[in-house]
């Protein structure tokens, strides 16, 4: 468990006040406990797994969680994925929480799976953006990665990425690699991000490492690339819906960047069912 993680569980057990759950209390005697799985109510990806059990630990250390498959897994509807049991009360306070980690993370592999998969044979990688709930990015990431697909840069850090506000602040494209190159640290790569078809072949005669051809239309991808040939990797991006996917993943593109990996996929269908009670 990493220290963002481990703080965003804190955040979270704090948000819904798991140590005050008047309905439990009320209704639950203290000796009550139970034997409660976690199982899928849809075909999915799981993700989250290790989250899941840690929000159960964290509320009472006297359940005990086993996961029944592992994170990346394939599971059909009707799966079971994690058995919890121990006090009732306690189960059922840590419920919603350790749920809405494994729904999130679990959504975001399953739908970059569903995406790698209508690429498979093309040889184009699907890649996430930076487009993640704040504080959320290293989870959403992993959850990338858990579904099949590749992280773009984690932060600003990584990578230099010139877009169109740099270029006009800098006056020009070529102007603004040169700044990058003698100043990003040595060996980086250098993107830029063009619109037009004049601005591919400003950014193979600036030398980038990778351009990304910003809501370009399959046509035009296809002129870009034999603008490119061979001399850059080629990231595609924007307007690219998952009906239209197998249009943008063109001989010559290497990556394909998809926001709505992150920024605005549904959460899995997962529930926690009290199946028995041990006394």
């Amino acid at each position: 468990m990493t220290p963002r993680a481990d703080r965003l569980i804190t955040l979270a057990l704090a948000e819904d006040a798991v140590k005050h759950d008047v309905t439990s209390r009320a209704i639950l005697p203290r000796a009550h406990r139970s034997r409660a799985f976690i199982d899928a109510k849809q075909d999915l990806v799981v993700c989250g797994l290790a989250l899941a059990a840690e929000v159960f630990r964290r509320v009472d250390r006297r359940l005990r969680v086993r996961a029944l498959v592992r994170d990346g897994a394939c599971v059909r509807r009707g799966t079971d994925v994690l058995r919890v049991e121990g006090p009732t009360a306690s189960l059922l306070a840590a419920e919603r929480t350790a749920l809405n980690f494994l729904q999130r993370l679990s959504g975001i592999a399953t739908q970059t799976r569903r995406y790698v998969e209508a690429v498979r044979g093309t040889g184009v990688q699907i890649v996430d953006t930076r487009k993640t709930t704040p504080g959320w990015r290293a989870l959403e990431k992993y959850a990338v990665r858990t579904g099949g697909g590749h992280n773009h840069r984690m932060s600003l850090r990584d990578l230099v990425l010139i877009k169109d506000n740099h270029i006009a602040a800098a006056g020009s494209l070529a102007a603004a690699v040169k700044r990058c190159r003698r100043a990003a640290p040595r060996g980086m790569k250098i993107e830029v991000e063009v619109k037009t078809l004049e601005e591919v072949r400003e950014a193979v005669a600036a030398r980038a490492d990778i351009i990304l051809l910003d809501n370009m239309p399959p046509a035009r991808i296809r002129a870009a690339v034999k603008l490119i040939t061979g001399r850059a990797t080629v990231e595609v991006s924007g307007g690219v819906h998952f009906a239209t996917l197998r249009r943008f993943a063109l001989p010559g593109v290497d990556l394909i960047s998809i926001g709505a990996l992150t920024h605005s996929v549904p959460a899995a269908d997962l529930s926690l069912d009290l199946r028995e009670r041990l006394r």
